[in-house]
């Protein structure tokens, strides 16, 4: 029986799932929100309403790569600023992110995922061609 490497299965559950997490995000950014509604949240959050935009493009692009496997290395270096912003508005809220407003264990939990990922690389069945040490 021909087995693949049980960490570069892992690695790709965890490349996927982040990727798709990344995505959903966005699309509801785009789709749900609109991007002047997800405009005006970040301004009522203290963040410029302009940001919203390079958030829901990341969001949406660094998500499909990650899902591709298209470079996640770098796709979840350059989400991890967007995960650490998000804990910002989550911060005065406590940890649990049951908590009213959501506390910010979620997105420092996703942020240490996307470190993971990034020193983990892209596991198996990634479009980018990778040599064979990742």
């Amino acid at each position: 029986m021909n087995t693949i490497d049980r960490t570069a299965i892992a690695t790709t559950v965890l490349r996927v799932t982040s990727g798709g997490l990344l995505l959903t995000h966005g699309l509801i950014k785009l789709i749900v929100f609109t991007p002047a509604g997800t405009a005006g949240f970040f301004e009522s959050i203290g963040f410029p309403g302009i940001a919203a935009y390079p958030v829901l493009v990341g969001e949406i692009g660094l998500g499909l790569a990650m899902i591709l496997g298209i470079y996640s290395r770098l796709a979840a270096l350059a989400a991890l600023p967007i995960l650490l912003g998000s804990i910002i508005p989550h911060a005065a809220n406590g940890f649990t992110f049951s908590n009213p407003g959501g506390g910010w264990e979620y997105p420092v939990f996703w942020s240490l995922v996307l470190v993971v990922q990034a020193l983990l690389g892209d596991g198996v069945y990634a479009l980018r061609p990778h040599p064979a040490k990742d």
